[in-house]
């Protein structure tokens, strides 16, 4: 009965978060209620508040669910026991594109994210939390460029602060431009040229080196 209870539970949330994401995406986020999301998931508010303290809550669990698939590759591609490090982030960033281009709920929760969230006073905590989740990222990222660099698959003088923030920046971009642009690129096809073609200005581009900073004015 208890696991029952657990799995009718769990069912609830996602048909929340599932009515939700369509009513983000058809409405924006600023025009959706929590009233619109109970009603379109056939619950009462009092159950979304059950499983989420608000909008912005109820927000970010929905942004959650499509990044899952990438955490097992970042975690890889920080450990030091991995042989592939690089292997691994080109895994992730060529994933993160395609499965973008081609999976319903991936690219409909990017272009919720990107064309119809405005980020305010409600939102201020999910500006917050996007913030804080692309620290991290870059983090994780330039660490895992070090461990690339310790296993002389780049070189070693990349700067790997510099060279974490292109390829977030070109990831980020890619997400952007499938937004906006949907029908101009065929990123499914094109992902993993597109990431090797990134991964080459890693290893031969004399402007990711340390020292090589650009001038101010």
């Amino acid at each position: 009965m208890v696991r029952r209870t657990k799995e009718e539970a769990q069912e609830t949330r996602n048909g929340i978060l599932d009515a939700a994401e369509r009513l983000f995406y058809d409405k924006g986020v600023s025009r959706t209620s929590l009233a619109d999301i109970a009603h379109a998931a056939g619950v009462t508010r009092g159950a979304i508040y059950w499983h989420f303290a608000n909008k912005g809550d109820l927000f970010t669990a929905m942004f959650d669910r499509v990044l899952l698939p990438l955490d097992e590759l970042k975690a890889a591609s920080v450990d030091p026991n991995e042989i592939d490090p690089l292997g691994r982030i080109r895994e992730m960033c060529t994933l993160c594109l395609r499965n973008t281009a081609t999976d319903a709920r991936r690219r409909r929760v990017f272009d919720i994210l990107f064309l119809k969230c405005e980020f305010v006073e409600e939102m201020g905590p999910v500006m917050t939390r996007h913030q804080s989740n692309m620290r991290e990222g870059l983090g994780k990222l330039e660490e895992g460029l070090r461990n690339a660099i310790s296993k002389h698959q780049l070189p070693a003088d990349l700067d790997p602060a510099r060279a974490a923030r292109v390829v977030h920046s070109f990831i980020g971009g890619a997400l952007r431009d499938m937004a906006i642009l949907p029908d101009l690129f065929d990123v499914a096809a094109g992902a993993e040229a597109a990431v090797d073609a990134l991964l080459d200005a890693l290893r031969f581009s004399p402007a990711l080196r340390n020292g090589n900073e650009a001038p101010t004015r």
